[in-house]
């Protein structure tokens, strides 16, 4: 495997500037694990961002919480306050693989290898999060929501690298992050939901339904509007108007559409618990 080792984030960058072949690589969890596979992989030459200490942080302002470009899940799963302020991020971050994938895989990773199975992504949608690039032009800021484009194809340069990821400190009122697999523990989701209620409003967001990670916002207007919900086949319409799931080896689209519908209607209109849900105040109107 071709690669180079720079030692700061500019000379990073100029690498990526040099050469589109060039690609930036930090956990490198998805990539190896496919390699025999990806032989169009091998010719690429691959920039190991690992010696970029400054990327590797969680800082913390008046108004949000910055996770470094080389942030792990573990490093989430290990940060109290991070557990306390965004409790979903530590809820996804332990069902990504075994501990080994989730000491080395990072949030920025995750984001740029673009799985529409992606758990770090669903829960850093929900909280609206902001990524940071950086390149030998400037820096910029993509709105994750506004990211991707279609499968594997995303708002990011060749030339740029994921700096940072932003999220917005609001109060919440209720979060839920439910992923529906084969097994409890190293499974790729068959259907995955992130809901959070904040000052901002509802989000609502699905992997594993479409080509990428999105939100639903026919879902969440529906939630904005108090609709009185009697059954998960009364939220289909809504649903079927946000997401696309195909069927697959994994799993067939009727089926993500019944699963996606029940896990938000018993999580949100039933008044049943929920395992993976956080209620901090009575939900509807």
């Amino acid at each position: 495997m071709p690669f180079c080792r720079p030692q700061s984030v500019q000379e990073a960058c100029q690498l990526l500037a040099e050469d589109v072949r060039r690609v930036p690589i930090a956990g490198g969890t998805d990539l190896l694990v496919r390699w025999p596979q990806r032989l169009d992989a091998h010719a690429l030459t691959y920039v190991d961002l690992s010696p970029l200490s400054e990327l590797r942080s969680i800082a913390w302002s008046e108004d949000a919480l910055h996770l470094g470009g080389l942030t792990t899940y573990w490093d989430v799963i290990q940060d109290r306050r991070v557990g306390e302020e965004f409790p979903l991020l530590v809820r996804a971050a332990r069902q990504v693989g075994a501990i080994q994938i989730q000491t080395r895989g990072t949030w920025a990773g995750n984001i740029a290898n673009a799985s529409p199975a992606a758990d770090g992504v669903a829960a850093l949608l929900a909280y609206d999060g902001v990524v940071e690039l950086s390149s030998c032009a400037g820096d910029a800021e993509v709105a994750l929501a506004d990211f991707y484009l279609g499968y594997k194809q995303m708002r990011r340069g060749p030339d740029q690298l994921i700096r940072a990821i932003r999220l917005p400190r609001q109060r919440r009122s209720f979060e839920l992050f439910e992923k529906v697999g084969s097994r409890a523990a190293q499974a790729i989701a068959k259907v995955g939901v992130a809901v959070v209620r904040s000052t901002s409003g509802w989000r609502v967001v699905a992997s594993s339904m479409g080509p990428c990670v999105c939100r639903c916002p026919q879902l969440e207007a529906l939630l904005e509007a108090g609709t009185a919900i009697g059954r998960p086949e009364d939220l289909l319409p809504a649903l079927r108007s946000d997401v696309s799931p195909i069927d697959d080896l994994r799993s067939t689209a009727e089926y993500r559409e019944a699963v996606m519908a029940r896990v938000l209607f018993f999580a949100l209109f039933s008044g049943a618990p929920s395992p993976g849900r956080t209620l901090r105040e009575p939900v509807g109107r």
